[in-house]
C-alpha cells in the first residue's frame, strides 16, 4: 500500500497560480504513475492530469490542457501539480492517486479506475 498527502490548496483569485504537491510513502513510489482528479461540490470526481513512472508520460482534460503541469521528483516520492491561469470552474478538491499497477509506461487513455490508494485531498478555492 502507499500512503499519499496533498498539500498546497488554498484560495485564489481567478488568473492566479498555485502549486499543489503529494508526498507518497510506503510502496515503491518511483514505480507507479500517479494521477491528479478533483471533485466540485454536487459532482463526480474527474480526471485531471496523470505521469508515467519515469515522468516521460503525461496526459491532461481538456479543461485544464495548457494551463497545467504534471510533474514528478521519485528522488523526493513526490508528485506536483503546477496550476497556472485558474479559473472559478477549478475550484475542487484535488486529490492524488497512484495506478494499481507499476511500470505504466503510456499514461493517455487512463481513468479514474486505473488508479487507487487515494490522498485525503486539498481544497481549491477560485474566486472570480
Amino acid at each position: 500500500q502507499v500512503q499519499l498527502v496533498e498539500s498546497g490548496g488554498g484560495l485564489v483569485q481567478a488568473g492566479g497560480s498555485l502549486r499543489l504537491s503529494c508526498a507518497a510513502s510506503g510502496r515503491t513510489f518511483s514505480r507507479y504513475a500517479m494521477g491528479w482528479f478533483r471533485q466540485a461540490p454536487g459532482k463526480e470526481r474527474e480526471f485531471v492530469a496523470a505521469i508515467n513512472w519515469s515522468g516521460g508520460s503525461t496526459t491532461y482534460a481538456d479543461s485544464v490542457k495548457g494551463r497545467f503541469t504534471i510533474s514528478r521528483d521519485n528522488a523526493k516520492n513526490t508528485v506536483y501539480l503546477q496550476m497556472n491561469s485558474l479559473k472559478p470552474e477549478d475550484t475542487a478538491v484535488y486529490y492524488c492517486a497512484a495506478d494499481l499497477r507499476p511500470w505504466r509506461t503510456v499514461v493517455t487513455g487512463t481513468t479514474l479506475a486505473d488508479f487507487g490508494s487515494w490522498g485525503q485531498g486539498t481544497q481549491v478555492t477560485v474566486s472570480s
